[in-house]
């Protein structure tokens, strides 16, 4: 995109703005997720971490985090509460002490179960208004906004872990 193009948007409205618009849209689906998974009294970051795990089995503290995008303490911070329901247990290492595990127990692979239709059901709500081809086109988008701007987040996913 040429200089001259960047300059001719114009930015003072905040619907012209796209860290605003996602910001604002990102405010609605957590309400619509934290409203269709009320019975189980789960985050998407909390449902984020059982997700990874639920498909690993057992990570590092430091893979879960760069995993979905979080810092190391707001992942400590979800593991402990997720540890304390029962969901995951935090074994030893036994190849480096100084490493946090988190393991997904049988309670929570079962409640990952149980929680995954009413996780559909938020993401179906919150992509309903649009056609199948523009759902198409906004996931795509969204992925190469994501991994084109990843290193200037505070917390980078890393997927090669």
């Amino acid at each position: 995109m040429s200089d001259k193009s960047l300059k001719k948007r114009d930015f003072t409205s905040l619907w012209n703005r796209p860290g605003f618009l996602i910001r604002r849209l990102h405010q609605i689906h957590v309400a619509m997720f934290l409203e269709s998974c009320e019975e189980f009294n789960v985050t998407p970051v909390q449902f984020g971490v059982l997700t990874v795990l639920n498909t690993q089995d057992v990570l590092d503290q430091v893979t879960i985090a760069n995993s979905i995008g979080v810092d190391r303490n707001t992942a400590a911070d979800v593991i402990r509460r997720l540890e304390a329901r029962g969901l995951l247990t935090r074994p030893a290492s036994v190849t480096d002490k100084r490493a946090k595990l988190a393991k997904i127990t049988s309670k929570g692979r079962k409640f990952v179960a149980s929680v995954q239709p009413a996780m559909i059901t938020a993401q179906r709500k919150f992509t309903n208004p649009l056609t199948r081809e523009e759902n198409e086109v906004l996931m795509s988008l969204l992925r190469k906004l994501i991994t084109e701007n990843n290193d200037a987040s505070r917390a980078p996913m890393r997927q090669d872990n």
